[in-house]
């Protein structure tokens, strides 16, 4: 009597307990997958918070959106165990991207920009790259007292225009190299400790190629400064 070959079914039932259990860890991983993307996209921005706090003297508070993009208001602290504090007047914004190369953040402090600040944080030519781009900002003096000593005890007023022009760090071989260039104008500059008041105008230059070099100057006013150094 000829040999009967076995069903299909025979065969798929053989096969079948292998394929299965392909078929549940590609699943099981393809959902693991989008889980951790869907987690990623919608992480909330108040995890930002324990990041921000970790530098010592900012803390993020009322933190709405996401991390890629939300909003919260900014406050400067002395650090540990200070008391002095002092919030930006109003709201700042923040959007977060990716490309190959970088990660950029595109940061608007409501009371103090008019347009977007975008730090860009990547790899160029072998080394690391944070560079600012060209902006122009106006900041309340009296927020520097919320970071303790000695911005505490000179309790300044007036307000700080700040300018940037091509300002980046490199990071090679663990060396770091500043350039670019910034200057900071102190407008109506005043203190507690002054009885004068606004002391003057002054203007803090800097300049990086080489070599760092800051200058200090006197614009206008009753009290006259003046210095420079690397």
């Amino acid at each position: 009597m000829a040999r009967r070959e076995p069903a299909v079914s025979d065969r798929q039932a053989r096969v079948r307990p292998g394929a299965r259990a392909g078929s549940w860890l590609a699943a099981c991983l393809g959902l693991l997958l989008g889980l951790s993307l869907a987690l990623l996209a919608l992480a909330p921005a108040r995890w930002l918070a324990a990041g921000v706090a970790a530098s010592g003297h900012l803390q993020l508070l009322d933190a709405r959106g996401t991390v890629w993009q939300g909003s919260g208001r900014l406050l400067l602290t002395g650090g540990p165990g200070s008391r002095d504090r002092a919030p930006l007047p109003e709201r700042i914004e923040w959007r977060l991207g990716l490309n190959w190369n970088a990660v950029n953040l595109d940061l608007k402090a409501l009371c103090c920009m008019s347009q977007p600040l975008r730090i860009s944080l990547g790899w160029e030519g072998g080394a690391a790259r944070l560079s600012l781009a060209d902006q122009q900002s106006l900041w309340p003096a009296d927020i520097l007292s919320g970071l303790g000593t000695p911005w505490n005890t000179l309790k300044p007023s007036g307000t700080l225009q700040l300018q940037t022009q091509g300002l980046h760090w490199r990071w090679n071989a663990g060396q770091a190299q500043l350039q670019g260039a910034a200057m900071l104008d102190l407008q109506n500059l005043g203190s507690a400790l002054s009885t004068v008041s606004p002391m003057g105008n002054y203007r803090l230059n800097l300049q990086a190629a080489q070599q760092v070099q800051v200058t200090l100057t006197t614009v206008e006013g009753a009290l006259q400064l003046q210095g420079q150094g690397q």
